[in-house]
């Protein structure tokens, strides 16, 4: 009998795990905004011609979120804010408030992890405990999820559609996360890809971006805003951009 030779093993043993990873990480491809806009025109958030959804990621933040409602407040506006799961559970009262403020929230996952190694326990666990936590802090279901770093992969896909949630990403942002932002830039930014039906990225916190990064996009706020209105815009949430779905009911 022939020995086998070890590399041929080494191999064979290879192939199988590289499926895997392929299966796992391919749905990510998603990230690029070309291919997202061509091929995917609703997981881009595209919605109605004369509408734009305004987002905020990595929320609720005690140091920043609040300012963020009070210049809303100011504008008139509501958003979707794409909340972390361990930071509603930590605050869950100020979670409450985005929502009594008529904001709508959907789930960012349960930390703002890479999710490089598949784990389909892992997406399915975390995704249904940050839904939980949002039901448990205003009474209401997401219907929107939105992974971290916009990195969609087939664990985390499958995990959100058993959940309840619909996975979106964005069509413009602002690069507010890093440390040389301005609210100068960060309309420049938006404003290069800000189109009817698209859907805006910004963050409401630092927790995964440069210390103070934030005010970037809350001193951006009131000029964006300002920008869609004179081109015939209306702002609003995920809910009012013209998905097809309708309004979420309470959570019993």
């Amino acid at each position: 009998m022939t020995p086998r030779r070890p590399g041929r093993v080494a191999a064979t043993t290879l192939v199988p795990v590289a499926a895997v990873a392929a299966v796992h990480i391919t749905p990510a491809v998603t990230w690029l905004p070309s291919v997202r806009r061509l091929l995917f025109p609703r997981l881009s958030g595209t919605g109605r011609w004369n509408h734009i959804a305004l987002t905020f990621d990595d929320g609720p933040d005690p140091s920043s979120t609040p300012r963020f409602l009070e210049v809303l407040d100011g504008l008139g506006v509501r958003a979707t804010f794409f909340m972390l799961g361990e930071s509603v559970t930590a605050y869950p009262a100020l979670a409450g408030e985005v929502a009594r403020r008529g904001h709508e929230l959907a789930v960012h996952g349960w930390t703002h992890s890479r999710p490089w190694r598949p784990s389909p326990r892992r997406d399915a666990a975390e995704i249904r405990r940050s839904v939980h936590a949002v039901v448990e802090a205003t009474g209401f279901r997401p219907r929107w999820y939105r992974p971290p770093y916009g990195i969609l992969t087939s664990g985390r896909w499958i995990a959100a559609r058993r959940a309840g949630v619909r996975p979106v990403l964005w069509t413009a942002w602002g690069r507010d996360w890093t440390a040389d932002a301005t609210a100068a830039s960060v309309r420049a930014l938006v404003g290069a890809d800000l189109r009817g039906g698209g859907t805006v990225l910004l963050h409401d916190s630092d927790r995964a971006s440069a210390p103070g990064a934030w005010r970037s996009a809350l001193g951006a706020l009131p000029a964006l805003v300002n920008d869609c209105r004179e081109a015939g815009l209306r702002v609003g949430p995920l809910s009012e951009h013209g998905t097809g779905r309708p309004a979420p009911a309470p959570a019993p």
